[in-house]
C-alpha cells in the first residue's frame, strides 16, 4: 500500500512540474500575442476562445477521468498542451493575416488539454489519500500543494521572462521541453489508486457519459451548498483571467517602457503573493473555526485591492495593490478546493469538479470579452474598477452559504487529531467524519 507520504510527495511533484511549464508563459502571453501583430480586442477573443474551449471540453473530458482514469486523463491533458503550445509557436512565424486564425485554432487545442488535467489530478490525489488511510482534512495538503506550485510559478515567470528578453518564442520552446518532462515524470508516479477505471467499449461512451453527468449534476449543481460554491467560481471568474492578462500590458503602461523581463518579475512577485496567501492560509485554519468566514475576508481584501487598482495613477501602487489582491486568492484557493471536496462523493469527484471549472470558465469568457472591449474602448483601469465592483457580488453568495452551516463548513480543531497526523509526518489539525467525504448536504431531487 503506498503510504500518504509518497501520494503527496508525487502530487507535489507533478503538480509544481505542471505548473512550472505553464508559467514559463505567464508574465509575457499577452506580449506575445500583441507580437504576433494582434490588437489588444483581439488578444482577449483569442483568451476568450480559450476559454470558451475549457467550457465547451469540461464535461467531456471529467467523464473520461471519472471512467477510464485520472492517470489517462492527466497524460492526455500533457500531450494536448504539447501540440498546442507548438501551434502557438508557429503563430510567431505566420503573415499577421493569418496569425490570429492560426491562433484561435491552437487555443482551442490548448483549452482542451487544460480540461483533461482540471479534476483530475485533485481527484488522483483525494482518492489515493482516502485509500492510503490519510487521517484528517485536506486544507494542509492544498495549501502546501499551492505553495508548490507557487514556487514553480515563481522560477517560470522570471525565467520566461528573461527568455522572453531574447526573444519572445524561447519561453514557448522551453515549455515544451518541460512538457516532455512532465509526461515522463507523471508516467512513472502516477497510478490511480482508491479508483478503479471502469472498461468500456466505445459503442458505451455515450450512454456513460450521460449517466456520470447526470449523478454529477445531482451531486454537483443540484446540492445547494455546491451550487453556491460554483456561482461564486462564475463571479470570479468574470474577472481573473482577464486581469491576470490584462497587468502585462496595463502596468508597462503605467511604467512607460517596453520591457518584457518587468512582466517576468511582476509574474514571479504574483507566485510570492499567492505563496504568502497560502501560508496565512496554513495560519488560519488553525484557528478560524469556519472556512466560510476566511473566504468572506479574502474576498473583501481582494475586492478593496481590485478596486485601488483600478484608481492608481502609478506603477508602484497599482503592481502593490495587484499583489494585494493575489495573496487574497492565495489564502481563498486552497480553502475553498477542501470545502468543494468534503461536498462532494469520489465516484463523481472529477466530472464535479470539471463542472465547477465550466462554471469558472464561463464567467472567464465572458468577463475577457467584455472586459477586453472595455479596455479597448475605454482604458485598462476602466476595466478593473468594474472588476472590483462585480467581484462584490461574492459576498452575498458566502452569506448564503455560511447561513447553511455545513459539516464541511466547520474546521474541528482536535488535539487528538493533530498527533495522529504529526505520527504520519502530515500537519493537519482538521478532521472530518466519514460523512463529509460523500456529501454533508442532501442533495434536492
Amino acid at each position: 500500500m503506498t503510504s500518504p507520504q509518497q501520494i503527496i510527495r508525487s502530487y507535489l511533484l507533478i503538480a509544481g512540474l505542471y505548473t512550472l511549464s505553464a508559467s514559463v508563459i505567464w508574465g509575457v502571453n499577452t506580449l506575445f500575442l500583441l507580437d504576433a501583430g494582434l490588437t489588444i480586442g483581439q488578444v482577449f477573443l483569442v483568451n476568450a476562445i480559450f476559454t470558451g474551449a475549457m467550457a465547451l471540453f469540461e464535461i467531456p473530458t471529467g467523464v473520461l477521468a471519472d471512467t477510464r482514469g485520472r492517470r489517462t486523463s492527466f497524460l492526455l491533458s500533457v500531450i494536448v498542451l504539447l501540440i498546442g503550445t507548438l501551434g502557438y509557436m508557429a503563430a510567431a512565424y505566420a503573415e499577421p493575416d493569418t496569425a490570429l486564425g492560426v491562433l484561435i485554432v491552437f487555443s482551442v487545442v490548448l483549452g482542451l488539454g487544460y480540461t483533461f488535467y482540471s479534476g483530475a489530478v485533485e481527484a488522483w490525489l483525494v482518492d489515493a489519500l482516502d485509500a492510503s488511510g490519510l487521517k484528517g482534512d485536506l486544507d494542509h495538503v492544498f495549501a502546501r500543494g499551492s505553495m508548490v506550485s507557487g514556487g514553480a510559478m515563481l522560477i517560470g515567470s522570471i525565467g520566461g521572462g528573461l527568455l522572453a528578453s531574447y526573444d519572445l518564442t524561447l519561453a514557448y520552446w522551453a515549455r515544451a521541453a518541460l512538457l516532455a518532462l512532465v509526461f515522463v515524470v507523471a508516467w512513472l508516479l502516477m497510478h490511480d489508486v482508491g479508483f478503479t477505471p471502469k472498461q468500456m467499449r466505445l459503442a458505451d461512451l455515450p450512454s456513460v457519459m450521460a449517466e456520470v453527468a447526470r449523478l454529477s449534476i445531482r451531486h454537483g449543481w443540484k446540492q445547494p451548498s455546491v451550487r453556491l460554491l460554483m456561482m461564486i467560481a462564475f463571479v470570479q471568474g468574470l474577472f481573473m483571467a482577464w486581469g491576470f492578462y490584462a497587468w502585462q500590458p496595463y502596468f508597462l503602461e503605467l511604467l512607460g517602457a517596453d520591457l518584457p523581463w518587468v512582466a517576468g518579475v511582476i509574474a514571479a512577485l504574483v507566485s510570492i503573493a499567492t505563496i504568502l496567501g497560502n501560508e496565512v492560509s496554513e495560519l488560519l485554519i488553525r484557528f478560524v473555526d469556519r472556512r466560510t468566514t476566511i473566504l468572506w475576508s479574502a474576498a473583501l481584501i481582494q475586492t478593496a485591492a481590485i478596486l485601488g487598482v483600478g484608481l492608481a495613477a502609478s506603477f508602484w501602487l497599482a503592481v502593490v495593490l495587484y499583489l494585494v489582491s493575489m495573496l487574497a486568492m492565495g489564502i481563498w484557493s486552497p480553502v475553498r478546493q477542501a470545502y468543494l471536496h468534503r461536498l462532494i462523493p469520489s465516484e463523481q469527484r472529477a466530472t464535479v469538479i470539471s463542472f465547477d471549472s465550466l462554471v469558472n470558465s464561463s464567467g472567464s469568457m465572458i468577463g475577457q470579452t467584455g472586459l477586453g472591449q472595455l479596455a479597448q474602448a475605454q482604458s485598462y483601469g476602466a476595466g478593473y474598477l468594474v472588476s472590483g465592483l462585480t467581484s462584490a457580488l461574492v459576498w452575498p453568495l458566502l452569506g448564503m452559504l455560511h447561513r447553511r452551516d455545513d459539516e464541511a463548513d466547520v474546521i474541528l480543531h482536535r488535539a487528538g487529531q493533530r498527533g495522529a497526523c504529526a505520527a504520519q509526518g502530515l500537519p493537519c489539525v482538521a478532521a472530518v467524519d466519514s460523512s463529509a467525504r460523500t456529501g454533508v448536504s442532501t442533495p434536492e431531487s
